[in-house]
């Protein structure tokens, strides 16, 4: 009797929690939708705007007019001794003199002693020289002696002698013998001097010297490769200019006058603010076989800068080079970047923006040269537009509301 009495007391218990809980759910979800039901009711309603919110985007513009510029063409040149020689003896000998100076890299002046060779023998050969020259002279003043003496015995037998015999009588044929003798010691005299003066050897012009094949006790002759000397009164900078570019480039006129200016920089070796100035000498009438390119002949006086210290050229070395173009009438000068795509200019006129095509004239590292599609007085817009379209409204940064 007692086990089943309590059975049926936990099934009461376990049917009345099913009872509660499944009225506290009920009451949840009735709760629920009564909330949704009064936030749909007091949801705000959007209405529209009667007019529509007008925005332009803030630029910066520059204003542009047409003159006259002076493009640049800027490509690179290779510097080049414009004199250069080769030392080599006319005469063998023993070198016995080095100049100080004629090491790699010294400066040697015009005239300027460079080494000497061992003049013993030229002197020898040049007193022999001269002593057989005087022993012919001697047999001329002899033979003209003979021939004096010939001429009075040649009055007296006068109407005996025919014509032929009477300038074998007067000694002629040995007179033009000793002459012929007299002529040799002579250019045998000359010879000999020459042999002594190339036994010296001198600077044909102000120079630095680059290379030194010999010392002091060398033996050398003809032929013989003594040094390189280069000249310091200037330099030649060789550039390659394209095709389509040389028709900017003035050249000189037949008497060397005129020619382009150029700016010659080299970063690595002088520092990015240090510049040199030459000049366009010549057009180098054959392309490069390589590039296609056509070449120029620069000139740059005093290209170690002796006189006015300025940074020195150093051979064979690659120059960035500045061409001053000729100048070019009623253009619009104008930095590359504010061209954009397919030759357009992003103009803002009353306004809005324009998108207006152009003829550029010649580009150069920096700016572009525009003939045509632009007026004076337009504003060409510098900023970065993200969406550029035709007709967007375009305000001036700064300007007022």
């Amino acid at each position: 009797m007692n086990e089943s009495s309590d059975q049926r007391t936990r099934s009461g218990v376990r049917w009345l929690r099913i009872v509660f809980n499944a009225i506290v759910c009920a009451a949840i979800l009735s709760g629920a939708a009564y909330a949704i039901v009064v936030i749909n009711r007091t949801e705000p309603v959007a209405e529209k705007a009667n007019s529509t919110r007008k925005s332009s985007a803030l630029v910066d513009t520059i204003t542009v007019n047409y003159g006259t510029y002076s493009p640049a063409v800027s490509v690179l040149g290779t510097v080049r001794p414009a004199q250069q020689i080769s030392l080599r003896p006319r005469v063998s000998g023993q070198v016995v003199e080095l100049a100080d100076a004629f090491v790699p890299g010294g400066m040697i002046g015009k005239g300027d002693l460079l080494l000497r060779i061992d003049p013993a023998d030229f002197e020898n050969a040049l007193s022999i020289s001269k002593s057989e020259l005087e022993q012919a002279k001697a047999s001329m003043e002899i033979e003209k002696a003979r021939q004096r003496l010939a001429e009075k015995e040649l009055k007296l037998l006068e109407d005996s002698i025919d014509g032929t015999n009477r300038g074998l009588v007067l000694r002629e044929p040995q007179i033009a013998s000793i002459k012929a003798e007299v002529s040799a010691a002579e250019a045998a005299v000359e010879r000999a001097q020459l042999d002594l003066e190339r036994a010296t050897i001198y600077a044909p012009f102000d120079s630095q010297v680059l290379d030194r094949s010999v010392n002091v006790g060398s033996q050398v002759s003809p032929g013989n490769d003594l040094g390189q000397l280069v000249g310091l009164e200037q330099y030649w900078v060789m550039a390659s200019v394209p095709i389509r570019s040389l028709r900017w480039v003035e050249l000189p006129d037949e008497k060397e006058i005129g020619g382009s200016k150029v700016t010659l920089r080299n970063p690595d070796a002088w520092g990015p603010d240090i510049t040199r100035e030459g000049r366009v000498s010549r057009l180098i009438g054959t392309l490069d076989e390589q590039t296609r390119l056509a070449r120029v002949m620069i000139i740059v006086e005093d290209p170690l800068g002796r006189d006015n210290g300025a940074p020195p050229l150093i051979l064979d070395s690659l120059l960035t080079t500045e061409i001053q173009g000729k100048a070019v009438e009623r253009v619009v000068r104008l930095d590359r970047e504010y061209v954009r795509d397919e030759d357009t200019v992003w103009a803002m006129r009353d306004g809005k923006l324009e998108i207006q095509p152009v003829t550029v004239e010649y580009r150069d590292s920096e700016f572009a040269y525009i003939s045509d599609g632009l007026v004076d007085g337009d504003e060409v817009v510098i900023s970065t537009l993200a969406t550029p379209a035709e007709g967007i409204g375009l305000k001036k940064r700064g300007a007022s509301k």
